[in-house]
């Protein structure tokens, strides 16, 4: 969504975290912690110095996004982020849940005023976790970077996103290659879409609220087969499964009332995936731009307005290390659709505490649809219940 986190003027899922920076889903934090180190405080520094976006493009118009472009960079916007998750498994039946986000955050409006291939026209920043299921554990990282000198950047044609050696960089037609590596896990996968990019909200343009502007363009690759290798410690694993990619980009996308999000992506095994999120707010109601996208087997998308979801927590978790209370399973029904979906995570502790808070992890869904019980897998992103405010896209 909001994710997309910076959904967000940084996002968690940003600026998820530059400001945090960030969708479901991208933006400012309206609490940024401090940064993990000396390195890192130096790429943020200019966030505080210049948080304004005055000057930047803003998300209006419903027909402003065309492919191939929506896959590249937009840096007349504030914020973007490219945002991967999914879950596979070895043949055996061993589970992975993997995060792997690159969050974009513009410095200043004048893009046209670069006079050199090493000025810094935006920053950078990566997060990388992996939930190893049988084990219960859960790893996550980050790492921050310019853009000048091509250390980090992105392109449409072909299609890359990278931050050093973390990327993705496209291989062929519809097929990715996606790599990551932390000193205590690694992912080498090949993505191939099974389907079009599926574009949220009016066209493309998914509003946050009703104020003129406060939106972002959004589209996802909902069902990437995805196969490779995952190296935990020193025990290597070929796996299999399904992927999902969210990219948003804007300036501003939460109001004034926004204290976080609840981001939902469902893969299900009859062939449809289902995209949720609501926006909560600081009396406790929910924004009524909150919405959602059901996409058809055959790729068709049926939007979602909030009167028509219906969710509701089940139970709830508190992190031990961040004092956070997140809820922890949901059933989420969609009565026009004769939907009925009971979603849990495949672990509980899935909270990535880096530069900024936030849960982010790998459910298992089953129920009930039209045709029968439905089954599947997906990923739940929480923010703003860590202490932190969500930032805004």
């Amino acid at each position: 969504m909001l994710r997309t986190i910076a959904g967000r003027s940084l996002n968690p899922r940003l600026a998820a975290l530059l400001l945090v920076a960030v969708a479901a889903l991208g933006v400012v934090w309206w609490q940024r912690p401090s940064p993990p180190d000396e390195a890192s405080a130096s790429l943020i520094a200019p966030l505080d110095e210049a948080p304004n976006s005055v000057g930047f493009a803003r998300a209006t118009d419903p027909n402003g996004m065309t492919f191939p472009d929506a896959f590249g960079p937009h840096p007349d916007y504030q914020t973007e982020w490219w945002y991967y998750t999914g879950n596979v498994a070895t043949a055996e039946g061993r589970r992975f849940g993997y995060q792997f986000t690159i969050f974009r955050r513009s410095l200043r409006a004048d893009v046209a005023e670069r006079r050199s291939d090493f000025a810094t026209q935006s920053l950078y920043m990566a997060h990388f976790a992996l939930t190893d299921v049988e084990n219960a554990a859960f790893y996550a990282d980050e790492r921050f970077q310019r853009d000048g000198g091509g250390a980090a950047g992105a392109t449409a044609t072909p299609y890359a996103a990278w931050l050093d050696d973390w990327q993705v960089r496209e291989v062929g037609e519809d097929r990715y290659q996606m790599s990551a590596a932390t000193d205590e896990v690694t992912i080498d996968f090949t993505l191939e879409a099974t389907k079009a990019p599926v574009r949220h909200g009016d066209n493309g343009l998914s509003p946050k609220s009703n104020e003129p502007g406060n939106a972002s363009y959004y589209y996802s690759q909902t069902r990437l087969a995805t196969e490779g290798t995952i190296t935990v410690g020193d025990e290597s694993f070929l796996v299999m499964g399904n992927s999902w990619k969210d990219h948003e980009y804007g300036t501003s996308s939460l109001s004034d009332r926004a204290v976080g999000w609840d981001w939902f992506s469902l893969q299900l095994s009859d062939g449809r995936e289902l995209m949720y999120f609501q926006i909560r707010n600081e009396d406790g109601s929910l924004e009524p731009a909150s919405s959602g996208s059901l996409i058809l087997e055959d790729g068709t998308v049926r939007p979602l307005t909030l009167d028509e979801v219906q969710l509701e927590v089940l139970s709830r978790w508190q992190s031990a290390a961040s004092g956070g209370d997140y809820p922890a399973a949901w059933r989420l029904r969609i009565p026009s659709e004769a939907i009925d979906l009971t979603i849990e995570p495949l672990i509980a502790d899935q909270e990535l505490r880096l530069s900024t808070t936030y849960w982010e992890g790998a459910v298992r869904v089953s129920g009930s649809a039209p045709g029968g019980a439905v089954s599947g897998y997906g990923y739940v992103e929480l923010t703003g219940y860590a202490g932190e405010r969500a930032p805004s896209v």
